[in-house]
């Protein structure tokens, strides 16, 4: 889990930073892609077809817009990161201007963990608080077992006290 020097300047004076991540490299996939296929398609049809020089131009301004689809998508991705503090959840994102969504912990008593087949595949899974229109969800999310217990944890510490005080009685008797 990285953390970044930018994650600070959000953070209240009493928080305590717990996790940073960014989303799962996976949402790249699709705009990339998109791109080299774009690339491709591209590449065929300047060399395959006779094309005149005004499709030429069109076919070009398509595979360019999905390059340019990609770098943003990756922009965004390098931008945007999830702080888990001991007080609240932060989403950053934002290449142009700032977003910053805030759920404080005590809010989080519905969370549920979502992995899909190639979520379980890949390594990342989302997030989802509440039910209807009032839910929110954040997408692919790394380490999701792993953030999910932290946050459980930190949501209902008696019981992993109790797990942990457990543990240790367990280890006495061995």
């Amino acid at each position: 889990m990285t953390q970044s020097a930018n994650d600070e300047r959000y953070l209240l004076p009493r928080e305590v930073n717990i996790a940073t991540v960014r989303q799962h490299p996976a949402v790249l996939i699709v705009p990339a892609a998109q791109a080299v296929c774009g690339l491709v398609v591209g590449l065929m049809l300047t060399w395959a077809l006779p094309v005149s020089q005004p499709q030429r131009i069109a076919v070009w301004a398509l595979v360019s817009l999905l390059v340019v689809y990609c770098l943003w998508a990756a922009a965004r991705w390098l931008t945007g990161y999830l702080v888990v503090t001991s007080e609240r959840l932060l989403t950053v994102s934002g290449v142009t201007y700032r977003r910053v969504a805030m759920v404080p912990l005590t809010e989080l008593k519905e969370m549920t963990l979502v992995r899909t087949w190639s979520g379980r595949l890949l390594g990342y899974g989302a997030f989802v608080n509440g039910s209807g229109l009032s839910a929110w969800v954040i997408n692919a999310v790394p380490y999701p077992e792993q953030l999910y217990l932290l946050i459980t944890g930190m949501l209902f510490p008696s019981s992993a006290d109790d797990q942990a005080d457990e543990d240790a009685s367990v280890a006495e008797d061995a």
